[in-house]
C-alpha cells in the first residue's frame, strides 16, 4: 500500500492551507462573532477553483479526485468551518448529484454555473418531521402533468439565504412510500420560493442556515433529476458522498484543535518549564495526535475508494462518525490544554470546539452512521476496503 501524494495533490493542500492562513484567518472571528457571511471569501475560493473541485472541466469544473478535495476541506476546515461546509455543499451534494444523475440539458443550464461559483447550490432534504428518517416528506411535488407543484417546508438548510438553486426532495406518490419522491432542481428566484430567518447557531455561525417554504412553486418537468420515483435513491447515493466531505470537515476541525494545541503547550510555562513537558499535557498530545491521524487515514481511505469506483457506502459512513467525535474530543481537549485562554475567542480552539459538534449531527447523525455500519454488518458484508469488489467474499 501506497500512501504518498502525488505533486497535483501537494499542491492542491498547500494551496488551500496558504488561503486558509492567509484569506481566512484573520477575520473568522469577526465573522463567527457578526454572524456575517463570507462572501468575498466564497468568491476566492471560485477562483481558485474549490467549489467544483470534482466536476469535469467540460462543465467548468477542475476536475480532481476526491482525495484533492479531502485535502482542501481538511486545511480549510483547520482555520473556518462555516467557508468548508459552503464548499462541501456545493461539491459533496449539489454538483456532484447533477453531474452524476442530471441531464445534459440540466448540467449545461445549472452545473457550469455552479461549479464555477458563479452560483451557489443548497440540499433541501431535512423537514420539521423529516430529519434522520429522510422518507417521511411531507413536501410534495404534485405532478401538473408539464410541471410539478411544489409545497412544502425545509429546514436546516446550508447556503439557504446565498444560493441559487435548490435541489428538493419532495414526495409526488405517497402510496409509493420512498419509491415516489422525486428530486426537482429549482430557482430560488422563482414565485413561491420564501427564505426564512437565518438561524442563530452554536457554531458554523458564518455560514448561513434558513428555513425553507415553497407554496405553489411550479418546477418544470424537465427539471426532474433521473426518472420519476427516483429521489430517495439520488438523496441516500448523494448523502454517501457527502459524508466524506464532512468527514474531512471534521478532520480538519480536530487537527486544527490539536495543532493549536501542540504550539500553546509550547509556549506556555508552569512550574518553570513549558506544560508539554508536562506529562499530564504530553500524553493529552498523544491522544489527540493518535486518534486525528486514525482519523485522517479512514477520510483518505473512504476518499481513495471512491476514486476507484469501489462501494464506499461503508466507509465513509465510518469516516464521518469516527471523524466527528473525533473532532469533538480533540477540540475539547485543546480548549482543556489552553486552561482559561481556550475559554475565550482569541485563541480559536473555542470556536473550533462549537464547531465541532455538527459534524455529529448534519449529513447523517452518528446514530444514523451506526445504522449504515450494523445493517451492513449483519446483511454479512465482509468490509475489505483495499481488496476489489470482485474479489471481496462474503460470509
Amino acid at each position: 500500500m501506497f500512501f504518498e501524494l502525488n505533486e497535483e495533490q501537494l499542491a492542491v493542500r498547500d494551496a488551500a492551507r496558504d488561503f486558509a492562513q492567509n484569506e481566512l484567518k484573520p477575520t473568522v472571528i469577526d465573522r463567527d462573532r457578526e454572524m456575517r457571511f463570507p462572501k468575498e471569501e466564497v468568491r476566492k475560493m471560485a477562483e481558485m477553483g474549490f467549489m467544483g473541485m470534482m466536476v469535469s472541466p467540460e462543465y467548468g469544473g477542475s476536475g480532481m479526485d476526491t482525495i484533492s478535495y479531502v485535502l482542501a476541506m481538511e486545511e480549510i476546515s483547520k482555520i473556518d468551518a462555516s467557508c468548508s461546509v459552503i464548499m462541501s455543499v456545493n461539491n459533496s451534494l449539489v454538483c456532484w448529484g447533477l453531474e452524476t444523475y442530471g441531464t445534459e440539458a440540466q448540467k449545461q443550464k445549472y452545473l457550469t454555473r455552479l461549479a464555477t461559483g458563479e452560483w451557489i447550490g443548497a440540499f433541501c432534504l431535512s423537514e420539521p418531521e423529516a430529519g434522520s428518517d429522510a422518507t417521511s416528506q411531507r413536501t410534495t411535488a404534485v405532478d401538473m402533468g408539464d410541471h410539478y407543484l411544489l409545497n412544502g417546508t425545509k429546514n436546516w438548510i446550508t447556503n439557504g439565504g446565498s444560493s441559487s438553486v435548490h435541489l428538493v426532495i419532495a414526495q409526488t406518490n405517497p402510496e409509493k412510500g420512498h419509491r415516489g419522491i422525486n428530486a426537482l432542481i429549482v430557482e430560488t428566484s422563482w414565485p413561491g420560493v420564501t427564505i426564512g430567518t437565518k438561524e442563530d447557531k452554536l457554531g458554523i455561525r458564518s455560514s448561513d442556515t434558513h428555513t425553507i417554504m415553497y407554496t405553489d412553486v411550479k418546477v418544470p418537468k424537465e427539471n426532474r433529476i433521473g426518472d420519476d420515483g427516483f429521489g430517495f435513491k439520488f438523496a441516500m447515493k448523494t448523502l454517501s458522498g457527502g459524508r466524506i466531505g464532512i468527514a474531512a470537515q471534521a478532520l480538519g476541525i480536530g487537527a486544527g484543535a490539536y495543532e493549536l494545541a501542540v504550539a500553546y503547550s509550547k509556549e506556555r510555562e508552569t512550574f518553570g518549564k513549558p506544560i508539554s513537558q508536562h506529562q499530564a499535557i504530553a500524553f493529552k498530545l498523544a491522544d489527540m495526535a493518535t486518534e486525528v491521524e486514525a482519523a485522517r487515514l479512514m477520510v483518505y481511505r473512504a476518499a481513495w475508494m471512491k476514486d476507484q469506483h469501489m462501494d464506499y457506502g461503508m466507509a465513509s459512513a465510518m469516516a464521518k462518525v469516527f471523524a466527528s467525535e473525533v473532532a469533538m474530543k480533540t477540540a475539547t481537549q485543546a480548549v482543556q490544554v489552553h486552561g482559561g485562554y481556550g475559554y475565550v475567542k482569541e485563541y480559536h480552539v473555542e470556536r473550533l470546539m462549537r464547531d465541532a459538534k455538527i459534524t455529529e449531527i448534519y449529513e447523517g447523525t452518528s446514530e444514523i452512521q451506526r445504522i449504515v455500519i450494523s445493517r451492513e454488518i449483519l446483511q454479512g458484508q465482509l468490509y475489505l476496503p483495499y481488496m476489489p469488489p470482485s474479489a471481496q467474499t462474503s460470509h
